[in-house]
C-alpha cells in the first residue's frame, strides 16, 4: 500500500514530532526528512519482529528496537516490511536496544522512502499515543465541520432554486479546482471552475484530462472520484460520477468528504431527472440557451459544442426549436426517444431540453445551405415522433410547434437561435404544420413582442370590437367566418367548403361582417388591418 506524500488528513509526521510528547524525547530525523508531510492515521507501539503484519498502513510506529533483530539482514528485512506496509513513520527510542541506529536500518529506511526518527530521551509511549490520537480526532472533527458547511451551502443552493451547476460551483470554489459531473460511462454532463482571473477554463481542463476516450477509465493520479448512486439496478448502481482532478493543488480528504456529501444531494436531483439522457440534454439546453442570450462567445462556442458531442465540419449551422406546453408532463423519456429518432437523420445534431420554458433547442450541422429544407423535414419528423413515443402528445395538449431558423455560421448563430426560440413561442396556436420557417413568421413575432402594449389591445378593439360584441350575444358567431375567409385570401369557394356552407349563406355572413365593421372586405387596406388584428387577438388571448 503506497502512502502519498501530500497531506491526507489526520496529522502529519512533522506535526506529531512538534507535540510535547515526542518533542520531549529530542527527536532526530535520520531518514525520509522530505516525507514528513505524510499523514499519521493512527499510532501503534510494538516490539515484536512481525509487527508489520499487524499494521494496515498510515501508522506511526513507536518502538525501543527490541524486535528489530541483532543482525543487519534481520534489521533490513524489518524496516523493508514496514515500508512496504505503508506506515507513516518509524520512531525508535534509543537506550534500551541501540545507542545509535545502525546503518542497515538507516540505509534501508532511506531507500524505501520511510521517515525514520530516533529519540535521544525516554518518553512515555502511552502519553504520546493519547496526545497524537487526540490531535487526530480533533483534526477529523474539524474536517467534518468544513465538509458539513459545504453540504449546508449546497443544500441552500438547491432549496433556493439553483440546479446542479450551482452545486458544482460551490464545490469547485471550496476545492480550488475544477469539478466535473460525468455519466457512469465518462461522458461530460456539467463542468464548474473555482473562478478567479487565474483559474483555468474547466472545459479545457476536462478536454485535456478526460476528453480522450482512452483517458476516461484511467483518470490522472491524484484525481478524486465519487460515485453518485441511483441509476440502474442494484444497491451499488452508479448514475453519475463527480470528478475532482488535481489541477492547481492536490485534493485533501476534506474535499472528498465534501464531494461525498454533495453526491448525496446530486443523487436526489438525478432521481428526479430519472435518466442520464435528460440530464445531459438539460446541460446541452443550458449551453444553447446561454449561446442565444450572448453568455457564450461565438469564439468559444465551437469548442464547447464539440465537448458536448457536436461533431461538425465547416458547413452551415441550422437552429431548430420545438415548443411544447410546459405542463406536458414528465420530460424524462423525451431526451431518450428524440435522440433515438434524430440518430437516423444522418447529420450532426446537438439536442437540448429546457423543461421550464417547454422548449427543445436543437443545433443541426448542414453540408450545404441548399440542404436546409430537406434536413428540416427530417429533423421535424424526428422531433414529433420522439414526442409521440415519449407520451407528451396526449389528448388536450397543444401540438408541438417546430420552428426552423436561418442557416448561419457561429458568429450569427446566437441571433438565429434567439429568433427561432421566440418565434416558436409566437407560433403557438397557429394552424398545425410539420414545421414553420422563422423567416416567414416575423409579423407573428412582432405582434407577440407587443402583446403587453396597451396600444395593441386598443388596435384590436377598434378593428374587431363590433364583431366580438356580436358574437357574445348572437349566433352564428362571425369571427371564425372572417378568420377562415382571410386565411384563404378572399377565395369564397374554398372558404365555403371549409366551413361547410353553401355560397349564399357565406355571402350573407360576409355582408353582415362588412356591415358590423363598417368596412369593405374587398379593400386591400381593410383586409390587411383585419388580418393583423386577428393575429394580434390570438396573442392577447394566449
Amino acid at each position: 500500500m503506497e502512502i502519498r506524500d501530500e497531506y491526507q488528513g489526520g496529522i502529519t509526521v512533522r506535526r506529531a514530532l512538534e507535540l510535547p510528547g515526542l518533542r520531549s524525547g529530542l527527536p532526530e530525523v535520520v531518514a525520509g526528512a522530505e516525507r514528513l508531510n505524510r499523514s499519521v492515521r493512527w499510532v501503534h507501539a510494538g516490539e515484536v519482529p512481525n509487527v508489520a503484519s499487524l499494521l494496515k498502513g498510515g501508522e506511526l510506529l513507536l518502538t525501543t528496537g527490541l524486535g528489530l533483530g541483532a543482525r543487519p539482514a534481520e534489521q533490513r528485512a524489518f524496516v523493508r516490511r514496514l515500508a512496504e506496509r505503508g506506515i507513516a513513520a518509524l520512531v525508535v527510542e534509543l537506550g534500551h536496544r541501540f545507542t545509535r541506529l545502525p546503518s542497515a536500518i538507516v540505509d534501508t529506511a532511506r531507500a524505501g522512502g520511510l521517515p525514520l526518527v530516533q529519540l535521544h530521551r525516554e518518553v512515555a509511549f502511552v502519553s504520546v499515543t493519547e496526545e497524537i490520537h487526540t490531535e487526530i480526532v480533533n483534526g477529523h472533527y474539524a474536517l467534518l465541520r468544513r465538509a458539513d458547511e459545504v453540504h449546508r451551502r449546497c443544500t441552500e443552493v438547491l432549496i433556493g432554486g439553483g440546479g446542479i451547476p450551482r452545486v458544482l460551483n460551490v464545490l469547485a470554489e471550496f476545492a480550488g479546482n475544477p469539478v466535473f459531473l460525468e455519466t457512469a460511462d465518462g461522458e461530460l454532463l456539467y463542468a464548474a471552475g473555482p473562478g478567479g482571473d487565474r483559474a483555468a477554463d474547466p472545459l479545457q481542463v476536462w478536454e485535456g484530462l478526460r476528453g480522450r476516450p482512452e483517458a476516461r477509465h484511467t483518470p490522472p493520479a491524484g484525481t478524486v472520484l465519487v460515485d453518485v448512486p441511483g441509476g440502474g439496478q442494484g444497491a451499488g448502481a452508479v448514475r453519475a460520477r463527480l470528478v475532482l482532478p488535481a489541477v492547481d493543488a492536490p485534493p485533501h480528504p476534506v474535499h472528498r468528504m465534501a464531494a461525498e456529501r454533495a453526491a448525496g444531494l446530486l443523487a436526489v436531483v438525478l432521481m428526479q431527472a430519472r435518466q442520464e439522457e435528460e440530464l445531459a440534454a438539460r446541460g446541452r439546453g443550458d449551453f444553447l440557451t446561454d449561446l442565444a442570450e450572448g453568455l457564450v462567445s461565438p469564439d468559444d462556442a465551437p469548442a464547447q459544442a464539440r465537448l458536448l458531442g457536436f461533431r461538425h465540419g465547416t458547413g452551415p449551422l441550422l437552429p431548430v426549436v420545438m415548443r411544447l406546453s410546459p405542463a406536458s408532463g414528465t420530460w424524462a423519456p423525451l431526451a431518450h426517444t428524440v435522440l433515438e429518432e434524430l440518430s437516423a437523420v444522418g447529420v450532426p445534431v446537438l439536442l437540448g431540453v429546457r423543461p421550464v420554458e417547454g422548449r427543445v433547442p436543437v443545433l443541426v450541422g448542414l453540408r450545404a445551405a441548399a440542404d436546409r429544407d430537406t434536413v428540416a423535414d427530417r429533423v421535424a419528423t424526428a422531433l414529433r415522433t420522439g414526442v409521440e413515443r415519449a407520451g407528451l402528445d396526449r389528448a388536450g395538449a397543444r401540438p408541438p410547434v417546430v420552428v426552423v431558423g436561418r442557416a448561419c455560421d457561429w458568429n450569427t448563430l446566437p441571433a438565429s437561435l434567439r429568433h427561432a426560440g421566440e418565434t416558436a413561442t409566437a407560433a403557438q396556436g397557429l394552424t398545425d404544420r410539420p414545421w414553420y420557417d422563422a423567416r416567414r413568421l416575423d409579423i407573428e413575432l412582432l405582434l407577440w413582442r407587443l402583446r403587453d402594449d396597451p396600444d395593441l389591445a386598443a388596435f384590436v378593439d377598434r378593428a374587431l370590437g363590433p364583431l366580438r360584441d356580436h358574437d357574445t350575444t348572437a349566433r352564428p358567431p362571425l369571427l371564425p367566418t372572417l378568420e377562415t375567409y382571410l386565411s384563404h385570401t378572399g377565395r369564397k369557394a374554398e372558404t365555403a367548403r371549409e366551413l361547410h356552407l353553401n355560397r349564399q349563406t357565406l355571402y350573407n355572413r360576409l355582408a353582415r361582417i362588412s356591415e358590423l365593421l363598417g368596412t369593405d372586405l374587398d379593400d386591400p387596406q381593410s383586409v390587411l388591418t383585419l388580418s393583423l388584428a386577428l393575429r394580434a387577438r390570438r396573442h392577447l388571448l394566449s
